[in-house]
């Protein structure tokens, strides 16, 4: 019982955290010029605008089920009319960064969380709340590394596309079309599993120091 209520409190975070991570990419659009997302309901924390079937709610069960090494997921992408924008290019940069950090700031939140469970209230390391903080924390992690891959259309394409010459940044952006597809093909493989594990416990040492030791 204990363990399946962990796993829908887990999902839980994880669908606050995708609406959240929604919302950040919302918000800088609409500081930098774009108020189409706003316009739409999307520039919100409730996480239910953001929601999509498959990838909000069936596809981190079934990681969690399968007893796959990591969960993750995604929302439905905000819009951002790329010529609203102030600086097209560079703010496309900026709205998506800010989803990845959301995250980022988040898992800081949980770890913080958990660490006053712990240290605070007196609760063991093993008991449910800072249990499910203490994994809300690495959600959000996986999150941001997962979104800073630079395949389109995931976040750090963006930033790969400005950082990119003009001459092959065409190219480059026009493989968002088949975008789903690699990152598919990509987790088939287990390539990505493989990058978010090795990358996942230096990102968890930043966010652990930053919350006060509190891993």
């Amino acid at each position: 019982m204990d363990l399946d209520l962990e796993i829908v409190l887990i999902i839980g975070f994880l669908i606050l955290s995708l609406g959240i991570h929604e919302a950040a990419h919302a918000w800088v659009a609409w500081l930098r010029g774009d108020d189409t997302a706003r316009s739409m309901g999307r520039m919100t924390l409730n996480p239910i605008p953001h929601i999509d079937p498959f990838m909000t709610i069936m596809l981190p069960l079934f990681l969690a089920l399968s007893g796959s090494g990591f969960i993750f997921g995604g929302a439905k992408p905000v819009p951002v009319n790329y010529y609203r924008l102030k600086r097209p290019l560079r703010d496309m940069m900026l709205v998506a960064l800010a989803g990845p950090f959301s995250n980022f700031l988040l898992a800081i939140l949980f770890l913080t969380v958990r660490k006053v469970l712990i240290d605070e209230v007196g609760m063991h390391p093993d008991a449910l709340a800072p249990s499910v903080m203490g994994q809300a924390c690495l959600v959000n992690i996986i999150l941001a590394i997962f979104n800073m891959i630079p395949v389109p259309p995931l976040d750090g394409s963006r930033v790969l596309a400005w950082l990119l010459p003009a001459s092959i940044r065409e190219t480059y952006v026009g493989l968002e079309r088949w975008g789903l597809l690699i990152v598919f093909a990509l987790l088939m493989a287990g390539v990505l599993n493989t990058l978010i594990n090795s990358t996942l416990t230096p990102v968890l040492r930043v966010v652990d120091l930053l919350s006060g030791g509190a891993w």
